[in-house]
């Protein structure tokens, strides 16, 4: 950090009852921020700045029978993704707090989810080694192999050719390596 940088604590958000394991911002919404927990939840959080208290808690949402560890946001913020080590992804309505949709695939803790900027495709990587390729209503469109040990990172990357009905998923495993490969749907 160079001598003119300050980092200033500007706010600490409080409602978790486990450690936190994940956050997630939506930039249709600078507003909102996302948590998940070993508690099972997550919250949403709507940011203030305010000096006295950054953000306040808007909804917590409970559904998942384990720990949440990964979550993420549609670009619009309308929907939130969770990945628990129940097995399962849930997609939820923000505004609501209900699940829209649960996914159902995966035989060991799911570790990370992601979606893509469209909101029509969903990513999972979990401790059984596999990434899972779903639709938006939760139907499993591909299994992926690949890893030798848990996939414990995923992410998507849309392709840039408007034509071109396919993305690029990266993945991280405990296998010490990072695969990239393109998905065509």
């Amino acid at each position: 950090m160079a001598s003119n940088e300050v980092l200033v604590l500007r706010g600490t958000l409080e409602g978790h009852n486990g450690w936190v394991t994940s956050l997630a911002t939506s930039a249709g919404q600078p507003n909102l921020l996302l948590s998940a927990s070993r508690d099972k939840t997550l919250i949403s959080w709507k940011l203030t700045g305010d000096d006295q208290k950054f953000g306040v808690p808007v909804r917590s949402f409970k559904g998942h029978s384990h720990i949440v560890q990964d979550c993420t946001l549609t670009a619009d913020g309308a929907y939130a993704l969770s990945a628990s080590w129940d097995k399962t992804l849930r997609l939820w309505d923000v505004a609501t707090g209900e699940t829209y949709q649960r996914f159902v695939g995966h035989k060991s803790d799911v570790m990370s989810v992601d979606i893509d900027k469209k909101a029509s495709m969903i990513i999972s990587g979990s401790r059984d080694k596999t990434i899972k390729v779903w639709t938006i209503k939760g139907q499993c469109l591909a299994t992926l192999l690949g890893h030798n040990d848990w996939v414990s990172q995923v992410r998507v990357v849309p392709n840039e050719k408007a034509d071109d009905d396919s993305v690029t998923i990266i993945s991280a495993g405990n296998d010490k390596m990072v695969k990239v490969c393109d998905y065509f749907f």
